[in-house]
């Protein structure tokens, strides 16, 4: 594979002029972007995947939902449905995707909706009623249409942008230059102990001049089921199945794993059929199966059995943490437009 992304160079050069002649006709304005009456914040990378939007998006909600009407709105990657939707009591995983349906379930008292014109979506939510005082943006870096008010751009610890190349030799989207259009750069899935001199090494490779700050992934004491819950000390040391059909998984696997569990990987955003259902119950032989909270959403649809278990993630900030919640309430609090 790297040797057929590395043959691939030269696509990865018209790829990454394509972008750039894309986002230079949205600077000059010659490619009209949309603002809108509220704050809108933007979450997004420049790379394909697995930077922990989820994470950082549900920070948001619980940051600003107790004071502010919150909504999100995603695109609703891989969701058998078309257009504005916003999600009710009949939604499902299959309808709105698997992130938006988390978001769902977890926040009752949020809007979420899924659109894949956020223009659209965006105007369709400010015609509601009850309109919301906030729209978050998942996954919209790249989607200049839609103006935003904050970008808050996600970059992982060990996948930096700036270590990458475009697609297809590499993940990125478009090309490093983009980051210049955040107003906050997250370096995610840190080390929970990384140290201020490595944190000051990343941020002079980053070479851009904005706020960077740093998270980990901050894994629940507890593990969860439709019915039940149980402690992880209690599952350190039986066996288990592992599932997980999200992008680098890998973490996952090192915080539950023991010498004699068993672990399944899908492709990520996986629709998890009646085959894949039957195969990981077959493959689990009483033992507890335990996937990722997204992955959680899709599977148990599939998959009725009182042995599955999800384990809930928050992304946690190793330092500064309170200067990042001041910058997003200062935003929303002095923002009536997006301009």
């Amino acid at each position: 594979m790297n040797f057929l992304r590395k043959i691939l160079f030269p696509f990865a050069i018209l790829y990454g002029f394509i972008t750039s002649i894309r986002n230079f006709l949205f600077d000059c304005g010659i490619l009209k972007s949309y603002s809108f009456p509220i704050p809108v914040i933007a979450v997004g990378n420049l790379s394909v995947g697995g930077t922990g939007k989820t994470p950082q998006i549900e920070y948001l909600i619980r940051l600003l939902s107790d004071k502010y009407n919150v909504a999100t709105l995603s695109r609703g990657y891989k969701r058998k449905s078309e257009g504005f939707i916003l999600a009710n009591v009949t939604s499902n995983s299959e309808i709105l995707g698997d992130e938006p349906f988390q978001f769902y379930k977890k926040f009752p008292n949020i809007q979420v909706a899924v659109d894949a014109n956020r223009k659209n979506g965006i105007e369709q939510l400010l015609s509601l009623s009850n309109k919301p005082d906030i729209i978050l943006l998942d996954d919209a870096f790249q989607h200049r249409k839609v103006k935003a008010g904050f970008y808050i751009l996600l970059t992982a610890y060990n996948d930096l942008f700036t270590n990458d190349f475009m697609l297809p030799t590499g993940n990125l989207r478009e090309s490093r230059s983009g980051a210049r259009r955040a107003n906050i750069i997250i370096i995610t899935k840190c080390p929970r102990d990384i140290s201020e001199l490595e944190q000051n090494k990343i941020k002079e490779k980053i070479g851009v001049d904005k706020t960077v700050f740093f998270t980990f992934i901050n894994y629940d004491d507890r593990l969860y089921s439709n019915n039940k819950t149980l402690n992880i000390t209690e599952i350190k040391t039986v066996d288990k199945l592992l599932v997980a059909g999200i992008a680098k998984p890998e973490s996952f696997f090192a915080y539950l794993q023991s010498k004699n569990d068993k672990c399944l990987v899908y492709p990520d955003h996986h629709h998890f059929s009646e085959k894949d259902s039957i195969d990981i119950k077959e493959k689990a032989k009483n033992r507890i199966i335990i996937t990722t909270e997204k992955d959680f959403v899709r599977l148990s649809e599939k998959l009725k059995s009182d042995n599955l278990f999800y384990l809930p993630i928050k992304s946690s900030f190793v330092n500064n943490g309170n200067n990042f919640d001041e910058k997003i309430i200062n935003y929303v609090g002095t923002s009536t437009t997006n301009s």
